[in-house]
């Protein structure tokens, strides 16, 4: 039977025989994947609601939880030594890596449900507004070598975006930063804790973490501040420059440091901050500055709740 004929969903052909070109994947195999993927209306619903603006200190407390930051402590404490080995190979601070994961899936407890081939074939061969995006991680997923995967291809849960593993990771991560860290032959964000560790933490070392470097600080503007329109947390002046402009900082930094300047609407009114690189790098694994935010605090607080712990306990 012709391939054509085989192929279920808009697209599909086209989809098949550029990953068989670029591969060498048998075209009837692949076309046997895609005509077991469903379109699923509740992905569409998902991702076509509008998203709500919520303020900063509604976005908070969704991740601040007492629940979420014990969790975090017990996790850090129960993988320290795995942990810190990892943070020091790729530079990166243990708390931030613990807090990705917290902030993505409560640890490991909630990866998602829905089917990564569905997700993908849903938005990537019927929702135009981001198809472009979607069909290329389809493409991923499916050029994806075996053992980069934490099972068979069409067994894969993950979110209704198609992102997967501890750490929520999409085909085009996993391509690029994902590691074998436990040195197994394969790459599993599922169930290897040192592959998920070390990938977060590839991620971050890859996107320009600085070792040792500040993510975020208070400031605190005076009264003739001058206004700025900030599009995105791309550090972009000096501190000097932002306390020239009547933004002054509530701890000490380094004047030359470059930096961005952030707005959270708390329920006090404003908090401004200023961000360093390390906090563009967290908005390059989700975009919202408030998601970076969640992230650095959720981090702090739990590096703070272990070393209580640990001077408790000498």
């Amino acid at each position: 039977m012709p391939v054509a004929a085989q192929a279920g969903h808009p697209g599909q052909q086209q989809l098949v025989q550029e990953v068989a070109k670029d591969t060498g994947k048998d075209p009837a195999t692949l076309n046997a994947l895609l005509d077991g993927a469903k379109k699923q209306q509740s992905i569409l619903d998902a991702i076509s609601r509008p998203a709500e603006a919520k303020p900063w200190s509604d976005y908070r407390q969704i991740f601040l939880t007492p629940a979420r930051i014990e969790a975090g402590i017990e996790f850090y404490r129960e993988h320290q030594a795995l942990l810190d080995k990892i943070g020091t190979q790729y530079g990166v601070a243990p708390q931030y890596i613990v807090a990705i994961l917290g902030v993505e899936t409560f640890y490991g407890r909630n990866t998602g449900k829905y089917k990564v081939l569905d997700a993908l074939v849903t938005l990537g061969l019927y929702y135009p507004p981001r198809a472009a995006f979607f069909r290329d991680q389809l493409k991923t997923l499916l050029e994806l070598p075996d053992n980069r995967l934490a099972g068979p291809l069409d067994s894969l849960t993950g979110s209704y975006a198609g992102a997967q593993g501890w750490g929520q990771f999409m085909p085009g991560s996993i391509r690029d930063y994902a590691v074998d860290e436990d040195g197994d032959g394969r790459i599993d964000l599922q169930n290897s804790l040192p592959d998920i560790l070390a990938s977060v933490a590839n991620y971050f070392a890859k996107h320009g973490w600085v070792t040792g470097g500040p993510v975020a600080a208070r400031a605190q503007p005076d009264v003739a501040a001058k206004p700025l329109s900030v599009k995105d947390s791309t550090p972009q002046w000096t501190v000097e420059q932002l306390e020239a402009w009547g933004y002054a900082p509530l701890q000490r930094l380094d004047p030359g440091a470059s930096s961005s300047l952030q707005t959270f609407q708390a329920a006090n009114g404003p908090e401004y901050w200023f961000t360093f690189q390390n906090f563009y790098v967290i908005t390059r694994y989700n975009r919202s500055p408030m998601y970076a935010m969640a992230v650095n605090q959720l981090a702090q607080a739990i590096v703070d709740g272990v070393n209580d712990q640990e001077s408790a306990a000498r």
